[in-house]
């Protein structure tokens, strides 16, 4: 019989289990993935002399990649919190809490990333001074601390206290009783013990995503003038539901009130685009509310958010936490609007009042109103609140004492019962939940209770209404066609010089309804009408791509060969109900002919198809985008041999048409980039050139893409970081998986001497370092490291007093990467003093 039981769950995601070690190992942790092993039964109800708790893994293996298909590939913050309070290893007098840890396993860069990011998602905001630093007074500050101590025990503990790590760095590592782990490349590993052995793959491919654990239907919805649709009435633990949240349809307008995992799959179930969306509204960090984040960037404009200043402090913290960046950055993904606690603040006519709701970490719950004949109309969504019992237990007189004080619990409770037209509460129960009997005297209109993992049971549904996904709650009616508008608004935008009656030429047409997974035009039709795609979302099947690049709202379809008469190249295929504004071709033949446009659309024809086709311009890019872009899109030819130096005074990007160029270093080729593939991408995600060198190793004809035109679209950028992780990451590997040692290279120059030469000596010291701990010599490690620190801190001085004597303007943040490297260095002695021997290689 086989000592090792390897199962897999989903894409880039297996459970590998060694009963005779005591080993339950999840490899991977994308959103959800404990609804995953719930459902293939790896999680399952138990008890231990009468006391019950749940099966599940004891250890995760953590992906090499923190981004692939698009979203986040690890989220453990719901995994280990399945470890610690189901399972019962951190509950107090459990039979379950002995002492055993959950255990994190991968690379250092990911394991410490999980763990700064399982810290902010325990805790969120962490200090006085942080909570200061976001905005809020320094009383409120003050007791703010002292609620969020009473969730926490009285003290805010480092993750790592209640984890145990596991680092996979170079060779073989041994887990835990023998088992032993060893990384063959980037995201593969090889598990054995004894003399069994299995291999592990937790890469996606270029066609794959993480799917959802649940399936939806399918749902044509009607855009009121006001009205809520029930997106999500689950909690994290929900096998068959959505996370609870909701989407406001106000002015034919698409908000969310948060993003939970899976959220896109949700959104296309209820026939919205990405591009669809107005903006979100969020009432805190955890990850049922939180991991479809990376979801919305999926589009060519920023989403407008919304939320407190505390909040959003929050969230971006464990956002820089998770993919190791500025916290400023989160406003290169998202439009941030920080939004005042108690007063009624009007986004785009529409009024929302946030209100505090004590929680572990910072947390909102949001009013919205608008006004209509009679008064106004009114949603309350009441997430993550906390249970009346549970308040009145941390009402405390001392202001020394963790808890709040009497006339906090009241304004608590009073702001819980506000009537209203329709309230969504969160009745999940315990400790950090709400219960459904506090509202059974809410004089509010309609009640909805949520944030369970199973029905209502029969007290609960004499208080208040269940919701499942897709229901509507209509406020105030619409009686406007809000798609004439959207085909209006895109038409002019698109076509800025046409005249207003030849536009409305155009939009005098039927508003077409596809069916989910209907063919909109098939590869070989010649097709009759050309669609602009109003809502919903549309599959672009192309030959010419292994990728389903997906489009959204915005959308042209079939112009090419609608225009040209010829057979359609591509295949369009509605992924959910579409709305899409036909057009017959003759008239769009007439509207360009009268506007002058042809010689326009064949100009920029190759590069939109070129766009169209490619992994980084295909996805949610529209048509006022695309042709954005293919008018600063230059092509240029370089033969093979010839060495590409990008242009300081315009950044760009290169896309391959056609070619190979090699990225190298010295005479070791790191990387062959081919066709459909980019280069020049680090200023523009980092603002620093490339390390490496380029050189054409066949001939070469490409794009160019100035770094302005694009650094503004969310989608783009977060292709690129993916790209970019996953590839630089291989640059350093070898064929066994192993980093190479540090080595200068002239390369590396920044054309200072001085600078230069602590640059070298940096990187001989830190080779020492890692030969040193490679052969086990400690004393001579130990040395090393004192003097690494002391040589790093004298060169970040003398290079800051020289970008200062340059007046250098970016030497603010360049700082604070040295700050961050000094952190890192820091951590990385104290990992050898406590005996780790997996020094990472990064520490320059």
């Amino acid at each position: 019989m086989s000592k090792i039981v390897k199962i897999n769950i989903i894409s880039g995601v297996d459970w590998v289990e060694i009963p005779e070690a005591g080993l339950k190992l999840l490899c991977g942790c994308p959103s959800d993935v404990v609804k995953h092993i719930m459902k293939r039964g790896l999680i399952s109800p138990a008890q231990i002399n009468g006391v019950p708790y749940e099966t599940g893994p004891n250890a995760i293996l953590l992906s090499d990649l923190m981004l692939q298909g698009g979203g986040f590939s690890n989220l453990a913050e719901f995994p280990i919190f399945q470890m610690f309070y189901r399972q019962g290893l951190l509950l107090p007098n459990h039979p379950n809490n002995t002492g055993e840890k959950p255990l994190l396993v991968g690379s250092r860069q990911q394991v410490e990333a999980q763990i700064r990011y399982i810290y902010r998602g325990n805790y969120g905001l962490v200090s006085e001074r942080e909570i200061i630093e976001a905005g809020v007074s320094h009383r409120w500050a003050k007791e703010l601390m002292r609620m969020k101590k009473f969730f926490t025990g009285g003290t805010i503990k480092p993750a790592d206290t209640f984890l145990d790590t596991c680092m996979v760095e170079q060779g073989e590592v041994e887990i835990i009783a023998g088992v032993f782990i060893k990384r063959q490349k980037t995201n593969i590993f090889e598990i054995s013990y004894k003399e069994e052995s299995v291999t592990v793959d937790l890469n996606l491919t270029s066609s794959q995503s993480y799917p959802s654990p649940y399936p939806l239907n399918y749902y044509d919805l009607k855009r009121d003038y006001f009205s809520v649709i029930h997106s999500g009435i689950g909690d994290g633990w929900d096998v068959i539901r959505p996370s609870l949240s909701s989407i406001i349809i106000y002015q034919g307008g698409v908000y969310l009130v948060d993003a939970g995992p899976n959220v896109v799959n949700n959104l296309v179930a209820l026939g919205i685009g990405i591009n669809e969306i107005e903006g979100i509204f969020h009432t805190h960090s955890h990850d049922d509310h939180f991991a479809g984040l990376a979801d919305l960037i999926r589009g060519d404009r920023r989403i407008k958010y919304y939320s407190t200043s505390l909040v959003r402090a929050s969230v971006t913290k464990k956002l820089a936490a998770l993919l190791g960046f500025e916290e400023e950055q989160f406003a290169d993904f998202f439009d941030v609007h920080d939004l005042k606690y108690d007063v009624w603040n009007s986004v785009c006519g529409l009024d929302v009042k946030p209100m505090h709701s004590p929680h572990p970490v910072e947390s909102v719950i949001f009013m919205f109103r608008t006004l209509w004949e009679g008064g106004y109309r009114s949603y309350g969504h009441f997430a993550d609140i906390t249970a009346k019992s549970v308040l009145q237990s941390m009402v405390v007189e001392d202001k020394n004492r963790v808890g709040i004080d009497k006339s906090e619990f009241e304004r608590v409770m009073s702001n819980y019962l506000l009537p209203v037209d329709l309230k969504k509460i969160d009745a999940g129960g315990g400790f950090i939940h709400g219960d459904a009997a506090d509202f059974r005297g809410d004089k509010s209109k309609k009640k909805i209770l949520g944030h369970l993992d199973r029905p209502l049971n029969r007290i609960e549904k004499e208080i208040g209404s269940g919701a499942p996904f897709g229901t509507i709650d209509t406020l105030i009616p619409g009686f406007q066609n809000h798609y004439w508008r959207c085909a209006n608004d895109y038409l002019t935008s698109y076509f800025p010089n046409a005249m207003p009656y030849q536009i409305r030429s155009l939009f005098n047409n039927s508003i077409m309804t596809f069916n989910p997974e209907e063919i909109i035009l098939q590869e070989y039709e010649v097709n009759e009408n050309i669609y602009l795609v109003l809502s919903g979302n549309v599959e672009l099947l192309s030959p010419a791509s292994e990728s389903v690049n997906i489009l959204y709202a915005g959308s042209i379809i079939g112009e090419t060969s609608g225009i040209y008469n010829r057979q359609s190249t591509t295949t369009y295929r509605a992924m959910s109900y579409v709305k899409a504004l036909r057009i017959p071709c003759n008239l769009y033949i007439d509207f360009v002919t009268n506007n002058d446009m042809y010689t326009i659309l064949e100009k920029y024809q190759e590069q939109r198809d070129f766009m169209r086709n490619s992994w980084l311009f295909g996805e949610g890019i529209s048509y006022g985008t695309q042709n954005r872009i293919a008018h600063v899109m230059e092509s240029f030819t370089l033969l093979e041999g010839e060495e590409i130096i990008p242009e300081e005074d315009e950044p760009s990007i290169y896309f391959i048409i056609s070619g190979t160029v090699e990225r190298f270093v010295g005479a070791s080729v790191l990387e062959t980039i081919s066709t459909h593939d980019i280069f020049g991408e680090e200023r523009l995600l980092f603002g620093i050139p490339g390390l490496f060198r380029l050189r054409v190793a066949s001939p070469l004809v490409a794009y160019k893409i100035p770094h302005e035109t694009i650094r503004h679209i969310p989608i783009i950028r977060w292709k690129l970081l993916e790209s970019y992780n996953k590839r630089s990451r291989g640059w350093m590997e070898s064929d066994t998986g192993e980093e190479h040692l540090l080595q200068w290279h002239e390369e590396f120059s920044v054309a200072v001497d001085e600078m230069d030469d602590h640059h070298k000596k940096l990187f001989v010291m830190s080779e020492e370092v890692i030969r040193a701990v490679a052969l086990g010599d400690s004393q001579v490690a130990e040395r090393a490291l004192a003097f690494l620190i002391d040589y790093a801190k004298f060169h970040f001085e003398a290079e800051e007093e020289m970008l200062e004597t340059e007046k250098y303007p970016d030497l603010q943040p360049h700082k604070r990467i040295h700050e961050r490297l000094m952190e890192t260095i820091i951590q990385l002695i104290n990992s050898y003093l406590a005996r780790s021997r997996n020094i990472i290689q990064r520490v320059v």
